[in-house]
């Protein structure tokens, strides 16, 4: 059994109901979500002529190898609605992984860690709302000391 921590993101259509919807299919078709975070919206981060997001962070017990993990997610995507187009363009869906067990991959397709973790607030804050003490398996810093030395300057609220 591995454990992953994901990142749900959306601001196309309802976003509310996307993340709900994605939480769904997350449960149906890789495993057991065994934490949420709150919700939280933020402005839109590089890309900022657009909507805001709707973020949450979900942690997860999967069967599934890291690189199946990815296929799946990609494949929920897919079927939700997501047409990717640009870099930080608007989407209806996104679904990231932030962490994978404390694996540390770097594969053509997959970095786990997530690479912008650290730089992210939408990001580090619903994860400091489920595990202020997990180390970054490659930075060596927990999710709440990251969160302290974040720079990002957007506004992040639970709603």
């Amino acid at each position: 059994m591995h454990i992953s921590y994901l990142l749900l993101g959306s601001n196309i259509g309802n976003s509310h109901e996307q993340l709900l919807a994605a939480k769904k299919n997350i449960a149906t078709f890789i495993g057991d979500i065994t934490a949420s975070s709150s919700m939280y919206s933020t402005a839109a981060w590089g890309n900022t002529d657009q909507a805001d997001f709707l973020n949450q962070i979900l942690l997860i017990e999967t069967d599934l190898a890291a690189s199946k993990l990815l296929r799946s997610i990609l494949i929920i995507e897919k079927n939700m609605g997501r047409v990717r187009t640009m870099k930080n363009a608007p989407r209806i869906i996104d679904i990231d992984i932030l962490f994978f067990n404390n694996d540390i991959i770097q594969a053509k397709k997959l970095t786990i860690p997530h690479p912008e973790i650290q730089n992210r607030k939408f990001v580090l804050t619903p994860l400091a709302e489920l595990s202020p003490n997990f180390v970054h398996p490659s930075l060596k810093k927990t999710i709440n000391q990251l969160l302290i030395e974040c720079k990002d300057p957007l506004n992040v609220q639970k709603i």
